[in-house]
């Protein structure tokens, strides 16, 4: 096996390259410098002029992306000029009131979603990273943390499982080491995994655990209050014992939803299923006759709260769908404005 195969290279990544060079997957990046694992070697690379002219935002590199890079005569460094086609994308909206994607991990296969067994446990900010699984295109992995400070981790499975229906949950301990072989399994064959969650839900531990060295830097959690600091600053590819990969990101104080339409039917698919039961089409699911949606909360069916969440969760995306219009209108207005400026600026021709 060579050293990209190892990394997850294979025949249908060798189809999409266009452009000749050497392919690599990034497995770092910090300010526009990205460290591509090749056959030849780990190479610091940038972008080349003509690739960074041509594209922008979610078009650069991320971790986990398979690149085409030309080496620099005689060194370890390289220009990267094609970013393979990507099988998954995991993002979120950029924080503030902008409209912009920030990637998190790209070409996983699957999305390990890390919570705690402690005061940190929240099934509404779970809903929110499995609609971003969900629409990512790689499959959801529940991962719930710090079992040896839990005396009995059942009720907290029963919510998840009462939210993820179909998705794996697996309790674990760094300090006991249960759980931890199970997850290494999931990664067997060369296949990459993404490692999300808040800070403090132990991801940085969870690593060296499956890695079975110091390999991340961990801090422990505040006693008072059981938050996280952070601990992993940047996104980073492990290459594990198991020959499975994983990508260490930072922890999330925050997880603001971007244009994931397709995840909220996959995640709240039991709403969704109630509403296409009402009598009437339209139903608004307030007090109309018939409504499946109603009937279903009064009889305890669905739970109160988990629908608030759902409603929440829906204005979100419909004011992230009306902003990313306003946006892409603006960009659009502005770009034949600058059309008629130029034109107007052509010297006349004389007759």
């Amino acid at each position: 096996m060579t050293k990209i195969e190892q990394y997850g290279w294979n025949d249908s990544w060798q189809e999409k390259i266009s452009v000749n060079g050497t392919p690599g997957r990034v497995t770092l990046e910090h300010k526009n410098v990205y460290r591509v694992v090749t056959n030849h070697g780990e190479w610091l690379c940038s972008l080349s002029g003509k690739y960074r002219h041509l594209h922008s935002g979610t078009e650069f590199p991320c971790v986990g992306d398979w690149v085409i890079v030309e080496q620099m005569p005689g060194e370890k460094k390289g220009i990267i000029h094609q970013v393979l086609p990507r099988t998954s994308q995991f993002s979120r909206k950029g924080a503030g009131e902008t409209t912009n994607i920030q990637l998190i991990a790209v070409n996983v296969d699957f999305v390990f979603l890390a919570m705690s067994l402690n005061d940190d446990f929240n099934i509404r900010r779970l809903e929110r990273y499995l609609l971003a699984a969900w629409d990512s295109g790689a499959n959801p992995i529940i991962v719930l943390t710090k079992k040896d400070q839990c005396s009995d981790s059942e009720p907290f499975i029963q919510q998840v499982e009462g939210v993820a229906f179909g998705v794996p949950v697996f309790t674990v301990s760094v300090i006991t080491g249960e759980g931890i072989e199970e997850l290494q399994n999931q990664l067997v064959g060369s296949k990459t995994g993404a490692l999300l969650g808040s800070s403090g839900v132990g991801k940085s531990s969870l690593i060296n655990a499956m890695v079975g060295t110091e390999q991340m830097t961990v801090q422990t959690i505040r006693e008072d209050d059981s938050k996280g600091r952070h601990t992993t600053t940047h996104r980073e590819m492990i290459l594990l014992p198991s020959g499975g990969l994983m990508i260490d990101t930072p922890g999330m104080r925050e997880f603001q939803l971007g244009d994931y339409s397709e995840g909220i039917e996959t995640g709240f698919s039991d709403v969704e299923d109630l509403a296409l039961a009402c009598r009437f089409r339209d139903c608004a699911h307030h007090d109309e006759p018939g409504c499946r949606v109603q009937e279903a909360l009064q009889n305890g069916e669905l739970d109160a709260a988990r629908y608030q969440s759902y409603l929440k969760l829906k204005r979100e995306l419909a004011h992230m769908e009306r902003k990313s219009d306003a946006a892409a209108q603006k960009t659009e207005r502005n770009k034949w404005k600058q059309l008629t400026k130029d034109y107007r600026k052509r010297p006349v021709k004389k007759r």
